[in-house]
């Protein structure tokens, strides 16, 4: 069955306010733009937008579809306002939780807090003497009580794992904050297995992509295969969701851990609706914690550099697993000594023809860098959103004369580096509109200055293009998704009115009427 959709403005996103008058579908493809009059007698159903505004569907580059969900499902912390706000949250929470299970808590920021304080391993015990464990909004820092290190037999006689750190006070006794791979000592320790845990996934995923498809969402580059226990474990849950409802594009970025043991046991995925992606890496940790790996110590904290989570050694040696398995990478860098080290590994080894390897975040980088970048096949997959969130304090960590190269997404599309958007829910909000927002006036939206780097800007329209064409071209798939174009998926979101009209506050007032998957509406207001 053929499908016309006409009667709003439908975006192509090719050229910037290029429009077309009707969309014919068949398929799951589009099959022809242009009049309506010339179409219709082609479809044998039309729809009509009755004013409503069409683009081609919106894909997150980078996030955590498992993560997402269980936010949804866990103790949202990131309204905390203060250390005390956290604990009543955590003291109510426990109330409600039972005795046998652990309580989780998820997005706390210190620096939301007037006086940053981070509440401390006492004060976590005293509200409960099951396992707390409570997320930090980075999720490269985890804030636990006693009984989740006895849990993750964790004492003070532990030893740091190389690329992590395990909290001590003054004293050297444990102050029950996890940094990097410390914390995968407590995430081995969680009951992660059996049918009811898988559902429990399921469940997760569901409401994730249910508030995706709310959003305007059509697809993401997600990673999740290595933080559930067995990979079999979310892997089953997407197949089960995403297998049969083909309802959403996930193209699935594969941890090192567990990504040649997917490929010895010859996974089968589906092409169209989940995806085999790049090899993922982490090379450094995050700003928000002072673990990301910077080449001269933080403004803030003369003492510290940062964190590598991998030696050289061993960044090489996994790029060169990659390759042998002809994989592009997808690496994890926040600071530039972070960053250096990954392209000196993969101008060592580079990426098989025709794919693009990966910096995610991209946030702290040098002149010198982004000149060896222009002559690699690198997407880089970035998040606007962090500029409103990591500004100010970012500032006091990195001093002025890092500002240059921090969050300079408009220096680095001009510099004609490829670029995607994405949000690293749960880290940010997966909204589309909020990060477009971020990229476009680099506030918040109650801020009243002009904007942190103004210089930085980007017009709404390369902002919208980089959530649809940019995450096509991560994955080498711009001839086939990203624009309203014969050939193309038919993935559209449409909305109540047109994201480039009036002001970005206007923009952000903007709700989502219906999304469209494969030529499917998964999402209606109606």
């Amino acid at each position: 069955m053929s499908e016309l959709w006409y009667g709003g403005k439908i975006y192509t996103m090719e050229r910037e306010n290029e429009t077309v008058e009707s969309v014919l579908v068949q398929d799951g493809k589009i099959i022809d733009v242009g009049r309506k009059i010339d179409l219709e007698k082609q479809a044998d159903q039309k729809i009509n937008l009755n004013g409503a505004t069409m683009y081609p569907g919106f894909v997150d580059s980078h996030l955590h579809i498992l993560w997402h969900g269980e936010k949804l499902l866990r103790l949202d912390l990131s309204k905390a306002t203060s250390c005390e706000e956290l604990l009543e949250m955590v003291t109510e929470a426990s109330k409600q939780s039972s005795s046998d299970q652990w309580l989780f808590g998820e997005g706390w920021n210190e620096n939301n807090f007037p006086d940053r304080r981070i509440p401390t391993i006492q004060e976590l015990d005293a509200i409960r003497k099951q396992p707390i464990v409570l997320n930090r909004v980075c999720l490269h820092q985890a804030l636990v009580n006693t009984s989740a290190l006895e849990a993750a037999g964790i004492t003070e006689q532990t030893e740091n794992p190389f690329g992590g750190e395990i909290g001590r006070d003054q004293n050297g006794k444990l102050n029950g904050r996890l940094f990097e791979k410390a914390k995968e000592l407590l995430d081995s320790s969680i009951p992660k297995e059996g049918e009811a845990y898988i559902d429990y996934l399921e469940n997760a995923m569901e409401l994730a992509i249910q508030d995706m498809h709310s959003k305007g969402l059509t697809g993401a580059h997600s990673e999740d295969l290595s933080y559930f226990g067995h990979y079999l474990n979310p892997l089953t849950a997407y197949q089960r969701v995403i297998g049969k409802k083909r309802h959403f594009r996930v193209h699935l970025l594969r941890h090192v851990k567990v990504f040649e043991q997917l490929i010895k046991d010859n996974v089968v995925y589906d092409d169209a609706f989940l995806e085999a992606g790049a090899m993922k890496i982490f090379a450094d940790g995050a700003l928000g914690g002072s673990t990301a790996a910077l080449s001269t110590p933080y403004t803030d904290n003369p003492n510290n550099t940062g964190m590598f989570i991998q030696t050289d050694e061993q960044l090489e040696d996994y790029v060169r697993l990659a390759r042998k398995y002809h994989s592009a990478v997808a690496i994890h860098t926040i600071g530039d000594a972070a960053a250096e080290q990954m392209i000196r590994a993969i101008e060592k080894y580079p990426v098989p023809y025709g794919q693009r390897d990966r910096l995610i975040h991209a946030c702290v980088l040098r002149e010198d860098l982004v000149e060896r970048l222009k002559k690699l096949p690198i997407i880089l997959d970035i998040q606007p959103a962090f500029v409103s969130s990591d500004f100010p304090w970012v500032m006091e960590r990195l001093g002025n004369d890092r500002l240059e190269w921090a969050y300079a997404w408009r220096k680095l599309i001009d510099s004609g580096l490829i670029c995607a958007f994405g949000t690293d829910t749960p880290i940010e909000d997966v909204d589309p509109l909020k990060t477009i927002y971020a990229a476009v006036e680099r506030k918040k939206v109650s801020d009243t200055h002009n904007g942190y780097l103004p210089e930085e800007k980007l017009s709404r329209f390369e902002a919208i293009q980089l959530y649809t064409l940019g995450s096509a071209k991560a994955i080498c798939k711009e001839h086939e998704r990203g624009l309203i174009k014969p050939g193309y998926d038919a993935d559209f979101s449409i909305f109540d009115r047109d994201l480039l009209d009036g002001s970005s506050e206007d923009m952000l007032k903007a709700t989502t009427l219906k999304t469209v998957v494969a030529g499917e509406i998964v999402y209606s207001i109606d």
